[in-house]
């Protein structure tokens, strides 16, 4: 049960696995050396996975922030977002820019590096304390995983950066206030009648349609100088519905020639 025996044991898993493919001829076996990269990841990723376990374990007031993530697309926020940006190290050290311009990569190799070498010296220490003393983490081992910690972070939201456009600030606090557009949409729509609670306790589906379209009457209507008011540029509106600009300037205009009733 301690963490790090389990660490130790993922550890030498992916040592294994290194070796079995540093011993192979990728050219003469490619089938074999497929089945080895794959596991290779899933042990990298196993690794990781007990490593930030004992991150949160040993240092966990002096992890490093990762509020930089709001600033990411939802979709790159998955499991294996750390593992994927191991492996992006690994490839930039070799001189392969797979995601990336070859000028960007260029400019993240120096932090590739300091990550893996920042990397190899966490396994070791950790290593030798599994073998020593499994059930403490003395001050020269925080050091190293507050290091790791902070390199890993500095390196992720670098390369994300280079990689796809990061949300700022200003995007950040327009989708807030879209989010708090919805809330008091639904808290008006409860009141009003047209929702109820147990359809929202019992996630009615009905309410991924419905909601989102009182929104929009909320934003164009009820609360004009909001996140959708039609008074700014579509540059100045959030990501979420500038593209759709023109069209919810004809929705609104439809809106006011309804009656109440309507």
């Amino acid at each position: 049960p301690r963490l790090l025996s389990q660490f130790f044991y993922a550890d030498e898993r992916v040592t294994r696995v290194v070796a079995e493919i540093n011993g192979l001829d990728a050219e003469l076996d490619p089938q074999q050396y497929l089945v080895l990269l794959n596991q290779l990841h899933l042990s990298q990723a196993h690794l990781l996975a007990v490593l930030e376990r004992i991150m949160e374990e040993c240092i966990p007031t002096r992890r490093h922030s990762r509020d930089y993530l709001v600033k990411f697309p939802e979709e790159l926020l998955v499991d294996n977002l750390g593992n994927h940006m191991l492996f992006a190290a690994e490839c930039l050290l070799a001189g392969t820019f797979l995601e990336v311009e070859e000028a960007d990569g260029a400019q993240l190799r120096p932090q590739a590096r300091n990550l893996l070498c920042s990397l190899e010296q966490v396994r070791t220490v950790l290593r030798e304390q599994s073998l020593s003393q499994p059930s403490s983490y003395p001050e020269p081992v925080q050091a190293v995983l507050v290091q790791f910690d902070r390199l890993f972070a500095e390196f992720e939201l670098s390369y994300v950066s280079s990689l796809v456009g990061v949300k700022s600030p200003e995007e950040i606090y327009r989708q807030q206030e879209i989010i708090v557009l919805f809330c008091e949409t639904v808290e008006r729509a409860l009141r009003l009648g047209y929702l109820t609670q147990e359809m929202i306790d019992g996630y009615e589906p009905l309410l991924m349609f419905t909601i989102p379209r009182l929104a929009i009457i909320s934003g164009l209507l009820i609360y004009p100088e909001g996140p959708l008011s039609l008074e700014r540029s579509p540059e100045e509106m959030s990501q979420v519905f500038s593209p759709f600009y023109n069209l919810l300037k004809k929705i609104r205009d439809l809106l006011r020639v309804l009656s109440a009733e309507e």
